[in-house]
Order: structure tokens, then C-alpha cells, then sequence
């Protein structure tokens, strides 16, 4: 029996450990290793909460950080679902905490990472040191997952207190490349030198390519895996390039990196795979009843309370869709930032002319997220604009499945995307896409066979694209039945199972 131990800063298994697809992959994937007869041990922090839901005290950690002692604690939790030979568990120390994020990240925008970096480097000294102490048995794989846990490849490089670590075979994933956990190298509380003054620094295998008085967390990943991955064939050959935003998004600066790690035969792209068995079922025909009770839902959270105003206008505005039922529903779910929505906040006058095209065949568009307060703010304010725009600023795990049982069309204009899980849950219920041609999406979304796609050499030939395929989207739903209903079960048929996805990750990956 192989014995895995995934790190990563989210884990959807647990509740209320998940901001992005991460929490879904650090799910799923344990599962399927598990389906294969091996054992998985998965650890994220406990953010000073998690391990109060049940959790069980498995021993204390001592570790050396700053010249003293630190003590953190090694809770098993118990998961929203029994797997055998799957393990869950947190760490918890006091200045681990959660941000404002999903109550998970913090949002420094003073001084990005300040509070991430000083959370993630204690979390991932006391998971060398679990490992040390033996805790998770004798392992065989440790699988990382983004910057967050990429401190444990520097461990295991620098220091000579885990040196065990050298044993092990380390695979590191990238699920965003754009976000990669720069700080200083020294003079700065949130430091490498700070935390670690008995290393020698390594300027030249740690810097980032532009700040060299900066160390790089996502690099170092990339730098001293053993394995790299990113989340689909076509990401890993947008990484391998230069960004040139907003036109095409690659390897923003780290392309040199990426290409060294490609001819060392490092680096695979293993699409992402989808649940298909035990779904999360909704009935058909409640999306604006669940809307009404979201928005009911949010009115009492105190956190609402300062758009308590916008949410009355969105109730108000679905009783009024109540009565006349639209004959087309496009929606899109998800965090409101740059990648998922760059396009409307740059051109806002795009997505209005989407709204009017929607609104000449009795069309609504339906948006779920939250997120930056700038895009939270545009797309409220286009939806007091709109009567055809309902904007469901909150999160609900009801109205989700809803929107993706019951839409006409799933829209996602992502500017990039590495993988994409939304595309594959709208496919699953029958929903055509309509994707902006990049990464993952590129994979998974082949147009007019399985859904719909734009593209564009230049920014406004992308938007020139984007407007001119929602008129043959439209077309074909208006005017073609007979093709509409094949691109229906076409999307409906693909299976993009994790099980061909982790029998790559054994071959490729993990080496077994």
C-alpha cells in the first residue's frame, strides 16, 4: 500500500474549508487514490476554528521559528464524508488565523501576502515536523498544492532538521500561477530570514525573476518539485509563454521557470476531473424560489447588512420574474476578481449590449459571487440599471445547483483559466457553454459540438468575438432546435472522470 500526504490551504472535504476549485480537487483526488487501495492523509490549517468542530487532540508539535520555540497541534477532524483509508486532519496554532477571504486568505492590499506568509510558514514547519515525528506513518508522496504549501520543498532543500524530508517524492500543483506568494528575503516581520535565521539563504534558487530581494514561494515550487502540474494540457502551454495581458495570459514571469522544469521532463498538464457519482441533487423548477430564500437568508447575517438595500431590489426584481417566466436563462457562478470577469469590468458597455441582446428574446442573465468590492459595486450598480440582470450577491449552496440545473447557457469569459470546474458541472446537467477560448476551457468545451467558444488575437477582437457568438448562440437556440438538442447531449456525454486523470497523476506524477 503507497501512503500520501496532500498539504494544501483548502480542503472541501471538511466543512467550511474552500474559497476556489483547490477545496475541490483536495477532495476529490484523496478518493480516487483511495478507490486505488492506498492510503491519503490530507492537512490544511485549522484557522483557529476548524479543529473545534470535533476534532481530536493527535499530539503537539515542537519546532524551531524566529531563535524560540513554537508549539502547534495536530487535530484528526471528521469529514462531511466517511472514505476509507482517507485521513483529515488541521493544525492549529494561534496566530494561524483565517482571513477575509472564505475566512481563510487575507486581503493585504498594503503589503500583499503579510499575513498569509507568517500563517503558511508555520503551518508548514509543523507538518515537516509531523512528518518527522512520524505522524502520518511512512510516506511515500507528499503532494503540494500552490504557493501556500511550497515552504516544505525549501525545508527540505535548506534545513538540516528535516533533512528526512529528502527521502520523499514531492509533486507540486499549480492551481493559479497568477497569485505566487512573494515577500522579502530579509528585514521584514514576515522575512525568510526572520523566521529561518540559522539557514543560509539560497539568493539565487529562491529569488523572484523581477524582485531580487524577494523570495517567490510559487517559484520555489516549480524550482524544487520533484514533479509539476498544472490543471490541464492547453494551461501548461500558455505557461510556458510570456503574459501579455490582457491579450493572453501565460507565465506571468515565471515562463523561464516553467520551460526549465519542461525540458527536465518535469512538468505535465493533467486535466482536472469532475464528480459524476453521489451528486448534490436539486429539483427542476425552484431556481427563483431558492433565489427568494438566499436572499431572505442574507438579509438576517449582520455582514449583509450594508447592501441590505440591493438585496430588496433583487427579491423584488425576481417576484417580478415570477410572473413572466424568461424564455432563455444564460447564468454564471462565480468569484467576483480580474480572471473570471476582467471583460466586463474593462468594458462594461459589452456586457450591457449582452443584456439588451438577452433582452430581445426574453432573456435573463443570472450572476452568483462575491468578491473584490470594485466588481461587487459595478454589478450592482448594472443591476439596478438592468431589469433583465439579476445579480445574486451572496453565496448559496441551494441557488447553485439550481443555476447549473436550470440554465439555457453557462457563460464563462474567464480571462484565463487553468482548469475550470464550472464548465464541467454545467456539461454534467446538459447546459451548453459559452467559454472564452483559453486553458483548461480550451479542453473541455469544443465549439458547436459540446458548447460555444470566442476568441481574439487583440482585446477588442475578443469582445467583438464574445458579442458576435452570443447572436449564434442565440440563432442556433431560436432557430435550430435539432442542433441546440445535439450540443445539449453532446455536453451531457463527456466524462472527465478522475479516474483517467489520477492514473496519469500514478504514471506521471507520483511515479508508481
Amino acid at each position: 500500500m503507497n501512503n500520501f500526504l496532500f498539504v494544501s490551504a483548502e480542503n472541501d472535504a471538511i466543512p467550511n474549508c474552500k474559497a476556489g476549485g483547490m477545496g475541490d480537487v483536495v477532495r476529490d483526488v484523496p478518493r480516487q487514490i483511495a478507490n486505488k487501495g492506498d492510503m491519503v492523509h490530507v492537512i490544511t490549517p485549522s484557522y483557529s476554528r476548524l479543529h473545534r468542530n470535533g476534532g481530536t487532540l493527535r499530539t503537539k508539535l515542537n519546532f524551531d521559528l524566529r531563535g524560540i520555540v513554537y508549539t502547534a497541534e495536530l487535530y484528526v477532524v471528521i469529514p462531511k464524508k466517511e472514505v476509507a483509508n482517507v485521513h483529515h486532519y488541521v493544525i492549529h496554532h494561534p496566530e494561524i488565523v483565517g482571513g477575509d477571504i472564505a475566512h481563510i486568505y487575507h486581503n493585504d492590499p498594503k503589503e500583499p501576502f503579510y499575513n498569509d506568509a507568517l500563517k503558511f510558514i508555520i503551518f508548514c514547519t509543523a507538518v515537516a515536523e509531523a512528518i518527522k515525528k512520524g505522524a502520518f506513518g511512512k510516506l511515500n508522496v507528499v503532494h503540494l498544492h500552490d504557493w501556500h504549501s511550497s515552504l516544505l520543498l525549501f525545508l527540505r532543500a535548506y534545513s538540516p532538521v528535516y533533512a528526512n524530508l529528502q527521502k520523499l517524492h514531492f509533486v507540486y500543483t499549480i492551481h493559479n500561477l497568477a497569485i505566487q506568494g512573494i515577500r522579502p528575503f530579509q528585514d521584514n516581520y514576515s522575512s525568510i530570514q526572520n523566521w529561518f535565521p540559522n539557514i543560509e539563504i539560497d539568493y539565487k534558487k529562491l529569488k523572484d525573476p523581477r524582485y531580487e530581494d524577494c523570495i517567490n514561494l510559487m517559484a520555489v515550487g516549480i524550482r524544487l518539485a520533484d514533479a509539476v502540474h498544472t490543471v490541464s494540457p492547453s494551461y501548461k502551454k500558455d505557461v510556458l509563454k510570456p503574459s501579455r495581458p490582457p491579450e493572453f495570459i501565460g507565465g506571468e514571469g515565471l515562463e523561464i521557470d516553467l520551460q526549465k522544469a519542461d525540458k527536465e521532463k518535469r512538468l505535465y498538464g493533467i486535466l482536472n476531473g469532475c464528480n459524476y457519482q453521489n451528486i448534490r441533487t436539486a429539483e427542476k423548477g425552484h431556481i427563483y424560489k431558492n433565489t427568494i430564500r438566499a436572499i431572505f437568508q442574507w438579509l438576517q447575517q449582520e455582514s449583509k447588512k450594508y447592501k441590505a438595500d440591493f438585496l430588496a431590489h433583487t427579491g423584488e426584481k425576481v417576484i417580478d420574474i415570477l410572473q413572466e417566466r424568461p424564455s432563455f436563462l444564460c447564468s454564471s457562478v462565480a468569484r467576483l476578481t480580474e480572471q473570471k470577469f476582467y471583460f466586463f469590468k474593462r468594458s462594461p458597455e459589452a456586457f450591457e449590449q449582452i443584456l439588451s441582446k438577452l433582452s430581445k428574446v426574453n432573456g435573463v442573465f443570472m450572476l452568483l459571487g462575491t468578491g473584490a468590492p470594485e466588481y461587487e459595486e459595478l454589478f450592482r450598480e448594472l443591476s439596478y440599471k438592468h431589469k433583465n440582470f439579476v445579480f445574486t450577491n451572496g453565496q448559496s449552496e441551494d441557488l447553485i445547483d439550481s443555476i447549473y440545473l436550470e440554465s439555457d447557457l453557462y457563460f464563462m469569459p474567464s480571462l484565463f483559466e487553468p482548469c475550470g470546474i464550472s464548465q464541467m458541472l454545467a456539461m454534467r446537467n446538459g447546459n451548453p457553454c459559452y467559454v472564452h477560448n483559453t486553458g483548461g476551457l480550451k479542453d473541455t468545451v469544443k465549439h458547436l459540438e459540446t458548447g460555444f467558444s470566442f476568441d481574439g488575437e487583440t482585446y477588442d477582437a475578443k469582445i467583438t468575438a464574445m458579442l458576435e457568438g452570443l447572436d449564434k448562440v442565440l440563432d442556433v437556440f431560436l432557430n435550430n432546435k435539432a442542433q441546440w438538442n445535439e450540443i445539449q447531449l453532446a455536453a451531457q456525454k463527456m466524462r472527465f472522470t478522475w479516474k483517467k486523470s489520477v492514473d496519469q497523476y500514478y504514471l506521471k506524477l507520483y511515479n508508481l
